[in-house]
């Protein structure tokens, strides 16, 4: 096949990770010529195109394709995008995010080309929205979904959300859960020792963490309420924040107002291959952040052992359940949060035997193999109903 895939931006993150092995594995696995088209890659996130021209993916930068919505701009990323997939000719265009997914959808369809899939990767509106630009959201994602032949949830959750809000009928979803490299995470434990000691962590730290941008919705601020809390019942409670952005000097501010300095340590941002270092120096983790279509935190922290406690939204349920692989509370609730990390902090057998099954139920569903495979044959059934059949 001649799949391109678009995307608007190829900061780190689970969305572009996702797109990232997806294309290595079309090449590597099936032989396919696969294009990444993609936008500037700028802000403190940090990039992954070094990662994938190392690897020899074929990428073209548009300069217009940018996240932000700009009239103009969109209107010259659009011909770029246009254009791209004219000079490629590819038999599939794989589209990702809310202005690559409009974009590329509308430009692949004016195309013809056979086959137009779009990844729900998390809906671009949300509660936290004016009603205005809710309303404005979900009329873009109406029309784009019309622009397409199939598309692909990273969780259930987000076809339930899409369908309620009428984007599309449910029988134009499919899902498949957002592959990633799981050795490393299930061979983690090996680093233990080695990352705790350069993090300054003693051996009876109990060390909870948290991996996601320092940004709105991300929900840091319910994890320093809670660990005032937290410390003062489980003194051996640590809390590691993974990743930068610019809310940093904000936290960093209410964790010193809070007497809690000695009890956080914020690494900032770190590339993907050395996220199983900073997980195995956790004991659990903990996501609140208020909306994610599926935050790869959660299975990447299962595949190591380690419980999760997570806000109960989007796909969370998904891999998390109470006293199976951690505790799922309502979102915001900060007194249930501190129960659960009370409970954890001071159960190390708990800890233990919730991390096991979160990593028995996660080894199964997230090799990024079986992401693209099933990504493939999406891509053949949906040639196949269009006329064209390709192995």
């Amino acid at each position: 096949m001649r799949v391109a895939h678009v995307i608007t931006r190829m900061i780190i993150g689970g969305a572009q990770e996702n797109t990232l092995y997806n294309c290595l594995d079309l090449i590597r696995d099936f032989g396919d010529d696969v294009l990444l088209i993609t936008g500037p890659s700028e802000g403190p996130e940090g990039n992954l195109l070094e990662q994938a021209h190392a690897q020899g993916l074929p990428v073209q930068t548009l300069p217009n394709l940018r996240r932000n919505i700009h009239p103009w701009t969109d209107w010259k990323g659009y011909h770029e995008v246009k254009q791209a997939i004219r000079d490629f000719q590819p038999d599939v265009v794989h589209t990702h995010s809310a202005k690559a997914g409009m974009l590329g959808r509308r430009g692949a369809m004016a195309l013809k080309v056979p086959a137009v899939i779009h990844t729900v990767h998390g809906a671009p509106f949300h509660p936290y929205q004016s009603d205005a630009a809710r309303r404005f959201f979900i009329a873009c994602e109406r029309y784009a979904s019309s622009q397409c032949h199939q598309l692909v949830s990273v969780a259930d959750a987000m076809s339930d959300l899409l369908v309620e809000a009428k984007v599309a009928p449910r029988e134009k979803f499919l899902t498949v859960y957002s592959g990633m490299e799981v050795e490393p995470f299930l061979e983690s434990g090996s680093l233990r020792e080695a990352a705790r000691a350069e993090l300054g962590i003693r051996p009876d730290d109990v060390v909870i963490g948290k991996i996601a941008r320092l940004f709105h919705l991300k929900g840091h601020e319910y994890v320093i309420e809670a660990a005032r809390d937290v410390v003062a019942q489980c003194p051996q409670a640590k809390f590691l924040f993974v990743g930068d952005g610019i809310l940093r000097e904000k936290y960093e501010e209410n964790i010193r107002e809070a007497g809690l300095t000695d009890h956080f340590i914020l690494v900032g941002l770190v590339p993907p291959k050395e996220i199983p270092k900073y997980i195995s120096a956790m004991d659990v983790l903990v996501h609140t952040s208020l909306r994610e279509g599926l935050a790869r935190a959660l299975p990447q922290a299962l595949l190591s052992g380690k419980p999760a406690v997570s806000f109960d939204i989007d796909g969370a349920r998904e891999v998390v359940s109470t006293m199976e692989t951690g505790f799922l509370i309502p979102p915001g609730n900060v007194p249930q949060l501190k129960s659960a990390l009370v409970q954890l902090c001071s159960d190390a057998e708990l800890r233990d035997k919730l991390g096991k099954e979160g990593q028995r139920r996660c080894s199964q569903v997230f090799p990024h193999q079986v992401m693209t495979r099933r990504l493939r044959e999406i891509y053949a059934e949906v040639l196949l109903r269009n006329g064209r059949e390709i192995a």
